[in-house]
């Protein structure tokens, strides 16, 4: 059987899994991975908070010597990770054309929930490295380590963030493979391959406004607070704060050979040629505001003395409390009355571009498709990739996943939405490359 039959095959049956978090369950999902990567010659360790949600360590260690010494593991060389969440989020099964669970095969493409977000990837990872494994390949250098951990969907405290704080040992690598990018970009007559090198941070706030408590059937007795709070939900939803251009986004534009020092003429510029990509490559430049929650009166016969919004904001890599807040103050402004409270701080995180994992990427892109280009590219939002940055600062850890069939274009809609699927070609182009890393980074 191929890399693309065996990986389409393996996925179907993972999509089985009912793993939807909460309540996640993912325990018979990872029992099904352990056998799969133990049959193949893999040293399987399952360890969790919870007994029905472990996380899956599945290790190829390096070649013995001639004396018969010890394998190679961390001391020997470098330790390379493959890492994949089996967690999904809800689907509704009235939305889509197809069972979410059935991992069915049809017109070309595995559907259900989890098809791209992620166990396409978990796929490609476990039957690339247990291909490697019945070849008889072993690291000559370091190791090879497969994880497969739960809870991602909802903060990853019961996996990667157990793992690498309670269990560093069992999940230490030199470099990481996550999710967060991959699918090719057409951009004009040029195709693009991002790789992930940074995730942004997460500043989530309150707006509160102020007033006085009023009978709502003689409103003009009454200070209502609601209405004070409406102008900023409009602002926040529409205005832009100034440009942040980091490193990631900064190699993005020049890249496309743009001027990264004018971010709004190369926002127009990328437009001109694909406006689908510009609408991607904004939330890359800058801080984003989305106000998501409003909460005023309880009673619909009383006028509110105070409102609440709440606004999901997200921030480039390494930017702190104070610059935030800085951009948040230049939307809303200065007023009277309105107080501003984050709710969550978390600083985006990064790895550097340039590295041995890089090379061997831009590698075997270059020799699988000459004309197109490799592109660093941050992340909006953020994966498991930021637990392993913190606990590992030397980890170089990218999100990469190559897809040359499916664009971002047709995978971005499709993911957390109804009819998640994946072409089946690219499950086969995921694992060949997954299964040529190893050979790469640990000869």
């Amino acid at each position: 059987m191929g890399l693309q039959e065996e990986t389409a095959d393996v996925l179907g049956n993972l999509i089985r899994f009912n793993t939807v978090n909460p309540p996640g369950q993912e325990r018979e999902c990872q029992e099904y991975l352990r056998d799969y990567l133990t049959d193949a010659g893999f040293e399987c360790e399952m360890d969790g908070v919870e007994h029905d949600r472990p996380n899956l360590i599945a290790r190829l260690r390096g070649e013995r010597g001639e004396a018969g010494d010890e394998p190679l593991g961390e001391a020997g060389g470098p330790v390379l990770g493959y890492l994949s969440h089996v967690d999904t989020v809800l689907a509704s099964p009235e939305d889509w054309s197809r069972d979410p669970w059935s991992g069915e095969h049809a017109d070309g493409h595995v559907w259900g929930r989890g098809a791209l977000d992620m166990k396409s990837q978990t796929a490609a990872e476990v039957v690339a490295g247990a291909a490697l494994a019945r070849e008889g390949w072993r690291p000559p250098r370091g190791e090879l380590k497969i994880m497969s951990v739960v809870d991602e969907e909802v903060g990853g405290h019961l996996g990667a963030k157990y793992l690498t704080q309670d269990r560093p040992d069992l999940v230490r690598c030199d470099y990481l493979l996550n999710e967060g990018a991959g699918p090719v970009i057409p951009y004009g007559d040029r195709r693009l391959f991002g790789v992930c090198c940074a995730e942004k941070g997460t500043f989530r706030f309150a707006v509160r406004t102020r007033g006085r408590a009023g009978h709502a059937s003689v409103p003009a007795m009454a200070d209502n607070a609601l209405l004070k709070l409406l102008p900023l939900v409009e602002r926040l939803g529409t205005a832009h704060a100034g440009f942040d251009v980091t490193p990631e986004p900064l190699a993005f534009l020049s890249a496309l050979g743009l001027d990264p020092g004018d971010p709004e003429g190369a926002l127009r510029s990328i437009a001109a040629v694909d406006e689908r990509l510009a609408k991607l490559v904004e939330p890359m430049l800058g801080v984003t505001f989305a106000p998501t929650i409003i909460s005023a009166s309880q009673k619909i016969n009383v006028i509110p003395a105070h409102a609440e919004l709440k606004v999901d904001c997200r921030v480039p890599a390494g930017m702190g409390a104070g610059e935030t807040m800085a951009r948040v103050r230049e939307v809303v402004g200065e007023q009277d009355g309105v107080e501003i409270e984050f709710l969550e701080q978390v600083i985006g995180n990064r790895s550097p571009i340039e590295s041995p994992l890089m090379d061997a990427i831009r590698g075997w892109v270059g020799e699988q498709e000459p004309d197109a280009e490799v592109v660093p590219v941050a992340l909006p939002a953020f994966t498991d990739s930021r637990w392993y940055r913190d606990a590992f600062p030397d980890c170089i850890a990218y999100g990469f996943f190559p897809q040359r069939h499916q664009s971002l274009y047709d995978t971005w809609p499709l993911i957390h939405g109804a009819d998640e699927r994946i072409d089946i070609r690219d499950l086969g182009f995921a694992a060949s490359f997954f299964h040529e890393l190893p050979r790469r980074l640990l000869a």
